[in-house]
Formats: structure tokens, sequence, C-alpha cells
């Protein structure tokens, strides 16, 4: 009888390491699975802000678009006032000087 019951606390013994094993086991597959689920979450948010960028980038390039266009009114203006404004000088030196 004292075999058996060494026989039977032997195999109870392992038993539970076995199961503790197992518990470790399933808490790690659980680990992994809200893991890839983070990765999952992280990949959509990093799509997401890629398209963002790119719509970011058009509209940069559109504004680019406008300055460059008005660049070359802001000059011509810059250019009249500067010489209306020399006209002018001149003009009331003129009245000045006689």
């Amino acid at each position: 009888m004292t075999i058996l019951e060494e026989h039977i606390n032997n195999e109870t013994t392992r038993l539970d390491r076995i199961e503790t094993k197992i518990d470790k086991l399933s808490d790690a597959v659980v680990a992994i699975a809200r893991a890839e689920e983070k990765l999952a979450n992280l990949q959509g948010d990093q799509i997401k802000l890629y398209d963002r960028m790119n719509r970011f980038s058009e509209k940069l390039d559109c504004i680019e678009a406008s300055v460059v266009k008005n660049e070359s009114s802001v000059k011509l203006i810059n250019f009249l006032l500067s010489t209306i404004v020399v006209a002018v000088a001149t003009a009331l030196a003129m009245l000045f000087i006689n």
C-alpha cells in the first residue's frame, strides 16, 4: 500500500507541475494575443497618420503654387508703388526748390 500511495503522490505532484506549466503557457498566449492586437491598432493609427500627412503635403503644394502666383503680383505692386513714391517725392522736391 505504501508503494501505491507514493506512486499516487508522485503522479499528483507531476500533474500539478504540468498544470502550472499549462497555466503559464496560457498566460503567455494571452499576452501574445494582446500584443498582436496592440500592434494591429498601432499599424492602423500609422496608416491614418500617413494619409493625413499626405493630405497636408498636398495642401502645402497648393499653397506654394498660390504663393508663387502672388509673388509676381506683389513684385509688380511694389515696383509701381516705389515708382509712384519716387515720382511724388521728386515732384515735391521740385516744388520746394522753385
